[in-house]
């Protein structure tokens, strides 16, 4: 490792020495802006579209594309998962039987899942995702998901036809927050289980989210605003849980970092 690779890695070390902040961050800069398999992050927004605005020709916007629909995200389960998976496995003990997986991606968690949960037999999970994913997901389903249970969807309004909305690191990517989805709804889940969100101790902002293929918009919401938000719209907390291991380090600015992401279970009041 030469010396600048060495102040890019560390650049949050050499904030207070002079001169090398700037080059700290030219360098960084660098390797967020041709970054081709790291998660990484730039600047501070106030909001979604100022974000979006943001972001570097050069790639796509959001995860509306073919290389991004095309993210190879391994259908296992991770450590992270597992408050998830017994909340879910939890909802079917209960007799609940569709979900409604936000931002599902190609129906990652679905495949990971069933492999651990004894889906009830009349399951219908609906991945509600972009375009360009939504295609590439039923293409995909059509080979792996024999008994025909998932299904996929570009409407947010699905969710009020679904006892479990689930949102596992989806949640960050929205142009609208999960109280205003809920506002949309005719009839609201009856559950919804929350996943490797970026919950901030007190800040809520916006950031740039280099994922290699695409740059995105990205959310961070401040927590007791998250969960007074939710329950304003008829919800009890259940549960809340962190995601150790899973973090977002902002170079460059002071009190922005998120140590750790978060989850969350609450279920609809009566």
């Amino acid at each position: 490792m030469n010396w600048l690779e060495s102040i890019d890695r560390n650049v949050g070390r050499w904030k207070t020495v002079p001169g090398l902040r700037s080059v700290a961050k030219r360098r960084y800069v660098s390797r967020f802006l041709n970054n081709v398999d790291d998660n990484l992050f730039f600047g501070i927004f106030d909001s979604f579209d100022a974000a979006a605005a943001s972001a570097p020709k050069s790639r796509p916007l959001g995860y509306d594309n073919d290389d991004s629909a095309n993210i190879p995200y391994a259908s296992t389960i991770t450590p992270h998962d597992y408050p998830a998976v017994f909340w879910l496995n939890q909802s079917f003990h209960e007799g609940l039987q569709s979900v409604l997986d936000l931002g599902g991606h190609l129906g990652v968690k679905y495949y990971a899942f069933r492999r651990v949960i004894g889906f009830p037999p009349g399951l219908r999970w609906t991945v509600c995702d972009v375009p360009a994913v939504v295609r590439r997901g039923r293409e995909l389903a059509r080979v792996r998901d024999p008994d025909g249970r998932l299904h996929f969807t570009e409407d947010y309004d699905e969710a009020a036809r679904h006892e479990v909305l689930f949102a596992s690191g989806s949640l960050q990517y929205l142009p609208l927050t999960l109280a205003e989805l809920l506002d949309r709804l005719a009839t609201k889940p009856r559950r919804i289980v929350v996943n490797l969100t970026p919950i901030h101790d007190s800040r809520a902002f916006f950031t740039l989210n280099s994922i290699g293929t695409a740059f995105c918009a990205y959310r961070v919401q401040a927590r007791e605003r998250f969960i007074d938000e939710v329950r304003a719209r008829g919800y009890v907390k259940r549960d809340e849980w962190q995601n150790p291991g899973k973090s977002l380090h902002l170079p460059c600015e002071d009190g922005y970092d998120v140590e750790h992401y978060s989850g969350f279970c609450f279920d609809r009041e009566g």
